[in-house]
């Protein structure tokens, strides 16, 4: 009885002496949602943690690069490269934004450069601005 009224909500089998139903897994549908998660690069092993979120496809990796920038030049350029290499492979994007982030992308995501830049402005005309 229960199981008559059970299969009539789900859509199941409807013999009759039958124990049991079917449920259609494809219904359920995960629907995944894109992830934009802040790193700070302090030193090489830190890319570990950025390689994995790209690896799962739903992260889009902000990287504050500044720290590691000031402590190993050397240490900086193997990071990079190596986040470049496996973003490539999974045929994503990768750019730096200014001369501390970076910026890498699964690869539904594009990021658009533009074509003429604003240059940055240097301390005394923000002053003057504000």
């Amino acid at each position: 009885m229960v199981f008559d009224k059970l299969k009539k909500l789900v859509g199941g089998n409807s013999s009759e002496g039958s124990d049991y139903f079917e449920v259609d897994v494809g219904q359920e549908e995960k629907r995944m949602k894109v992830g934009v998660r802040p790193f700070v690069l302090r030193k090489f092993e830190d890319v570990n943690e950025i390689l994995n979120a790209l690896r799962e496809g739903y992260t889009i990796a902000i990287i504050d690069i500044q720290a590691l920038r000031k402590k190993d030049i050397i240490e900086l350029k193997r990071a990079v490269s190596k986040i470049k290499k496996t973003t490539e492979a999974l045929e994503g994007n990768i750019t730096g934004f200014g001369e501390n982030i970076i910026i890498a992308t699964p690869s539904f995501a594009e990021i658009t450069i533009p074509e003429n830049p604003v240059p940055a402005m240097d301390e005394s005309r923000r002053t003057e601005m504000y």
